[in-house]
């Protein structure tokens, strides 16, 4: 049996890599979740960040298959393009219709999906245990938003509405939540009277895209009169830990919700796909507190 330790393990030619493919990755606290993680448990793994250009994802995909890798996490702005390099695909993966985690093993890839089980996860310990009955309003159509309808659609949220500054986008996620999930989700564009009038109707408000991150930092995905104090304001960006956005609401007087659960979260559920492992969720939460 393992025992947990601080000591660092040496790498060497047993080690199983993972990793993370994204652009940019500078802002990542992964490598220090999941390398902590390891560490203590006595595991010899190692996390990597690969930062690759669309151009290359295919081709850097296909070289770790066939290296000694266990498998890596997906991030902005491969989760959906990276479907078509995997052998293949959870079925709630499918659903969704992107990936943030793949194994490997003996050279074959699946993609799965932890985003909407950790962001779930984030609200649970951030004191909001069900969105039953809920009203949400969700600002992106990418990878992460689809899957945090999906999840949300699954648990009984009453509305989903999906803003996204290509309203087409939108439209096409909405579509696909009711087609998929459930018949809850509509699409609204991203202007700030219909914005408004959703807001006033809304419970939970999700940022998803990338706005808030370095070197966006400074900028919040909505203004400032859009949002209600009877809010409560999730942010999935978790560098910088209290977003623009979040600063903004926290000064209204709303409930927030910051990035770092859901990175813990669904960190945790990649972690015990790669390793057959529970993660050591304390762990990795104060390997990246700020």
């Amino acid at each position: 049996m393992s025992t947990s330790t601080d000591r660092p393990t040496p790498i060497d030619t047993r080690t199983k890599l993972v990793g993370l493919l994204g652009r940019p990755l500078g802002h990542s606290f992964s490598p220090a979740m999941h390398n902590r993680a390891f560490q203590t448990l006595g595991l010899n793994y190692c996390y990597l960040p690969i930062e690759v250009t669309a151009e290359d994802l295919a081709t850097v995909a296909a070289g770790i298959a066939k290296m000694n890798f266990a498998g890596y996490n997906v991030t902005i702005p491969h989760k959906i393009r990276i479907m078509d390099c995997l052998d293949t695909i959870d079925p709630l993966a499918q659903a969704i219709g992107a990936v943030n985690t793949v194994t490997i093993r003996n050279g074959r890839t699946t993609g799965y999906n932890t985003d909407g089980i950790g962001f779930a996860h984030s609200l649970e310990a951030a004191g909001e245990p069900s969105v039953k009955n809920k009203s949400v309003l969700i600002l992106g159509a990418g990878g992460a938003a689809r899957a945090i309808a999906m999840t949300l659609a699954d648990q009984g949220a009453t509305r989903i509405v999906i803003c996204n500054r290509t309203e087409s986008k939108a439209c096409d996620l909405s579509r696909d939540v009711n087609r998929q999930g459930r018949e809850c989700a509509t699409a609204i564009p991203m202007d700030a009277a219909t914005m408004a009038k959703a807001l006033r109707e809304t419970d939970i408000l999700i940022n998803t895209t990338s706005i808030g991150m370095h070197p966006q930092d400074q900028q919040s995905p909505i203004a400032n009169h859009l949002i209600q104090s009877h809010l409560v304001v999730c942010d999935i960006v978790y560098n910088p830990p209290l977003t623009h956005l979040l600063k903004m609401a926290q000064e209204k007087g709303c409930r927030i919700v910051r990035g770092i659960g859901m990175l813990v979260y669904q960190g945790a559920a990649s972690f015990q796909l790669w390793t057959g492992r529970d993660a050591p969720v304390d762990i990795m939460r104060r390997a990246i507190r700020p």
